[in-house]
């Protein structure tokens, strides 16, 4: 069975981060792995409170991991400071790990802000340049790109440099009132629009984490970059279209709920 990696923090609610990704994974047929950077007290409204670990603890469970039942993917979400940062790419460059798909968790949903100013400098300078695909949506990509971001043009524009300045491919993940939810993955230079139909759900916490654990997962069990990009917008579409609800507030992403069987039947 192939096998993917969760670098992130923890949601108590379930909805998003390592939860998330564990739930995303195994729907798509890998065995869900996790490194928790962080604990959060967090909910679909906001979040409340974060407990880092240490960097020496987050080295540990990454060497427990790669020295056991080493992934066939990563996927790395909410990182909060640098020294944190640094651990995670200095320890995925000593096991020469794949398939490195960071999401560059910078403000929740919700508008809490999820990582120090000076993280993102060292989130671009030690991270993005050993990544695989980098999966921004608008605000981030407008920090990544250093550039505002409110047509498709320009949305062209900072997906070319983004991947431009830091070597790995790009999804740029639409909406902010700009199109109907169309990402934009840019590899080598090389453009391809997918299009997405905006689906009328609140239920929407804990969509960038359910995306790139997907994409994790397929490129784990060995599709190429843009065939796992398009699988993966396939199931979170899926997963957004059946509309459950499990609380008063706008209730966590449903991407644990399983759809028809059809991701069951799929594992590999």
């Amino acid at each position: 069975m192939k096998k993917a990696l969760s670098i992130a923090g923890s949601d108590c609610s379930g909805g998003a981060g390592i939860q998330a990704d564990l739930k995303t994974m195994t729907m798509n047929g890998v065995f869900a792995m996790s490194a928790i950077t962080a604990l959060t007290a967090q909910n679909t409204t906001g979040v409340t409170g974060i407990m880092e670990v240490s960097p020496d603890f987050l080295k540990q469970q990454i060497d427990s991991i790669f020295e056991d039942i080493r992934p066939d993917a990563v996927k790395i979400g909410m990182v909060s400071s640098s020294e944190l940062i640094e651990t995670i790419a200095e320890r995925l460059q000593f096991y020469k790990a794949e398939n490195i798909i960071v999401d560059p968790v910078m403000v929740a949903t919700s508008g809490s802000k999820l990582i120090e100013t000076d993280a993102i400098t060292t989130l671009k300078d030690k991270l993005l340049p050993i990544s695989t695909l980098v999966t921004p949506n608008i605000p981030e990509a407008e920090i990544l790109a250093e550039m505002n971001i409110s047509t498709e043009d320009e949305m062209v524009t900072a997906t070319k440099k983004i991947s431009e300045n830091y070597g790995c491919a790009v999804l740029l993940k639409g909406g902010h009132s700009i199109n109907d939810a169309n990402d934009l993955l840019v590899i080598n230079g090389q453009l391809e629009w997918f299009k997405g139909k905006r689906i009328d759900n609140p239920n929407t916490h804990g969509t960038g984490c359910t995306l790139s654990s997907a994409i994790a997962a397929n490129l784990a069990k060995g599709y190429d970059l843009k065939t796992s990009v398009k699988r993966a917008k396939d199931y979170i579409s899926g997963a957004l279209s059946a509309m459950l609800n499990l609380g008063k507030g706008s209730g966590p992403m449903n991407h644990a709920f399983d759809l028809s069987g059809e991701f069951v039947k799929e594992a590999e």
